[in-house]
């Protein structure tokens, strides 16, 4: 393979949801990436099940990382367990929002 897990996290912190400044990685919202021989696989959340942005973004993550591992074929699946929270999120994702003295 010519693409390793790094090069698929930097292409997942260019994708963003347009209502939050922060890419999706330092959201929390990615939960797993599955590098196998045949398939990479992301699990991914959202920080609410009524996104109005879901399918647009489940769309975006797709075409991000398959342009890093083609020829592989991507699959990005919707994951509610466990819930989102905002212990999720990455320090620069809180600095960012100005969540940085909620003790989280």
């Amino acid at each position: 393979m010519a693409f390793t897990k790094d090069n698929i996290i930097d292409a997942l912190k260019t994708v963003f949801d347009p209502e939050i400044p922060v890419n999706i990685w330092d959201m929390g919202l990615i939960y797993n990436i599955d590098i196998s021989d045949d398939l990479v696989q992301i699990d991914m959340t959202f920080t609410s099940p009524t996104c109005p942005m879901m399918e647009e973004l489940l769309a975006q993550v797709k075409d991000v990382v398959s342009h890093v591992v083609q020829p592989l074929p991507v699959q990005v699946n919707l994951v509610w367990d466990p819930a989102w929270d905002l212990s999720r999120m990455s320090d620069a994702a809180r600095i960012e929002l100005d969540l940085t003295n909620h003790g989280w």
